[in-house]
């Protein structure tokens, strides 16, 4: 599958005060490239949840900050699958302004019953086409 990228400007509301992204921000900008990454692929979450009781929550991340990206930066958030078993997904994702790396992100999410909360095997139709 190809790289999933989506453009995201830094507004004041991501910044300290010194203009400079919360580092807390960089998992909002991740989470929202995760979730336009699936709606691409032609799964939304709100359906998931309705329909079939279904969730995805983040089991582990693990984040490097290399440089600040700063109020007003366009910024790319950039994903891809680097894995899938069972019940989870493993997403390699990075943060990059004009092609400078920012930040990068590995995240672990598993698919979760949400009346039983616990883990479940990825919908087969969504698993094919995350391994395309």
């Amino acid at each position: 599958m190809p790289t999933f990228c989506v453009p995201m400007r830094v507004y004041y509301e991501d910044t300290d005060a010194g203009g400079v992204v919360y580092h807390a921000r960089y998992l909002h900008f991740f989470e929202r490239a995760r979730t336009d990454y699936l709606r691409e692929l032609g799964f939304s979450q709100q359906a998931l949840l309705e329909e079939h009781k279904l969730a995805f929550v983040v089991k582990t991340m693990q984040i490097d900050y290399r440089l600040a990206a700063k109020l007003d930066d366009l910024l790319t958030v950039e994903t891809e699958v680097s894995g899938i078993k069972g019940a989870t997904i493993l997403f390699s994702q990075q943060i990059k302004r004009n092609d400078v790396l920012i930040c990068t992100a590995e995240v672990k999410v598993a698919c979760v019953d949400l009346t039983k909360m616990k883990p479940v095997a990825i919908p087969q139709e969504m698993k094919a086409a995350l391994t395309v």
